[in-house]
């Protein structure tokens, strides 16, 4: 017996309305994208549903109280939670680069969660 999934896409401006139909096999049929970034999004959307996860930190001795970050690459959706948890226990010591790591291998994913903005000392 198959199953029939929607999704709306967000590959593209087009935002087409999908439906993935499941016979339990390792293959998918998707219908109703209209290019080849509709059919990849509904395919691991289905099978592999990942996110960036984007929140911010505790900064201790900044000129800011908390700190920008993310993700370098989005990580598994049943992830995400136990990231963000992982992430408001963590306080960081000012100064802070762009782009410096502030946890690295998130969860053991292999993913780094890094700065996404400077956060200076006051002089």
């Amino acid at each position: 017996m198959s199953t029939l999934t929607h999704y709306l896409c967000i590959g593209c401006p087009l935002g087409c309305r999908l439906e993935v139909e499941d016979d339990g096999s390792d293959k998918v049929q998707v219908r109703g994208y209209q290019c080849r970034r509709g059919k990849e999004f509904a395919e691991r959307e289905h099978t592999d549903p990942r996110r960036m996860v984007t929140t911010t930190v505790r900064v201790q001795g900044g000129d800011a109280p908390r700190l920008p970050v993310k993700t370098r690459e989005p990580i598994p959706k049943h992830s995400v939670l136990a990231l963000c948890r992982e992430l408001h226990a963590i306080t960081v010591q000012a100064p802070v680069q762009l782009g410096d790591v502030i946890l690295a291998d998130a969860l053991g994913l292999g993913v780094d969660v890094v700065a996404t903005r400077s956060v200076s000392a006051p002089d």
